[in-house]
């Protein structure tokens, strides 16, 4: 499935939701093989960096009441926002190497490697991808005051008023941004990148098109969907090569206009740098287990995404990949990090 895919210093605001009770990082670490015989040996932490109600805060509360009943360990799930969505991947960067503290994210955490000189943390250097989790399209929206309602309407008008049209991301080299950058680029247009900076940033850039200061943007469906529903958004096509079952009337964009599009986003898991390889490959094989269950292959199915099922290893190279992509778009595009 994989094969198919193409390819944020302000104190962090903490939402804890807990099965069970919270995790402690001044614990001493375990030694690596004690973690291995008896992984987890003490309460589990999921960092995810978006926000409550992103992609990222819904899966990851999906998978910790199913973790913790495997591990019989309490799974708690902290969303750790702000500085672009970069303190989250901070905390976990400097947490102890021992898997107990873990970040869900999603593709922006392979895209921050363009960026990597202006963050407090190396992408590359300083996580292990541990598992690969779900994929879905992103939505193409615009305002409803943007005078479009089309993918070939929105493309006609910038042409007509090149570099006049204003789009929005949730910060420079995210998926949001990446994603218009790479459709600027097929259908031949020129825009203005308006990056969010607040702690909600996809939320802030959502709230900014609804209002008529940002023409379009891309947007996790999941956040944009109440906002398309109620009309206040107007849902021009999905960024995957199959139409979503959150918004089966809305086509491609592919199908809308530009030929061959794609453009999805996708969740992963990773670990400090120098977690014990017993340790990543148990969790590794947890995760695995517990996307196969019904109840998460429901939840899947439900929130418009596919399961992604890689070995770690193609995982990491999946990862090495995506970040080669975002590259060559950043460059193509001539966004300086």
């Amino acid at each position: 499935m994989h094969r198919g895919l193409r390819p944020f210093t302000a104190l962090p605001l903490i939402l804890v939701a807990c099965v069970g009770s919270h995790g402690n990082s001044s614990i001493p670490k375990v030694s690596p093989s004690v973690l291995a015989r008896g992984f987890p040996t003490r309460p589990v932490r999921l960092i995810e960096p978006f926000g409550v109600g992103g992609g990222p805060d819904l899966l990851a509360r999906a998978l910790a009441p199913h973790l913790s009943e495997l591990w019989s360990q309490p799974v708690s799930v902290e969303n750790i926002t702000g500085a672009g969505a970069t303190a989250g991947p901070a905390l976990v960067a400097q947490s102890p190497a021992d898997g107990h503290t873990l970040l869900l994210s999603t593709s922006a955490q392979a895209y921050s490697v363009v960026i990597a000189s202006s963050l407090p943390y190396n992408p590359s250097n300083d996580f292990i991808p541990v598992a690969a989790l779900t994929s879905q399209p992103y939505v193409l929206v615009a305002s409803t005051r943007a005078g479009f309602s089309t993918v070939s309407e929105l493309i006609a008008a910038a042409k007509a008023r090149p570099r006049e049209l204003k789009f929005g991301s949730a910060g420079i080299g995210t998926g949001t941004h990446l994603a218009v950058e790479k459709l600027n680029l097929e259908a031949g247009i020129a825009a203005v990148h308006v990056p969010a900076s607040g702690a909600n940033a996809t939320v802030d850039v959502l709230a900014s098109t609804v209002a008529g200061r940002l023409d379009y943007m891309m947007a996790p469906i999941s956040l944009a969907l109440p906002d398309i529903r109620a009309r206040r958004l107007i849902a021009l096509g999905v960024s995957g090569t199959q139409r979503s079952a959150l918004l089966r009337d809305v086509p491609t964009i592919a199908e809308a206009g530009v030929p061959g599009f794609n453009f999805p986003i996708w969740y992963g898991l990773w670990a400090p740098a120098g977690t014990p390889p017993q340790v990543v490959d148990q969790l590794a094989k947890d995760i695995a287990t517990v996307l196969a269950t019904p109840a998460l292959k429901q939840w899947t199915t439900e929130h418009g995404a596919e399961r992604v099922s890689m070995t770690r290893a193609d995982f990491t190279r999946y990862v090495r990949a995506e970040s080669e992509n975002a590259a060559r778009i950043m460059k193509a595009a001539r966004v300086a990090p």
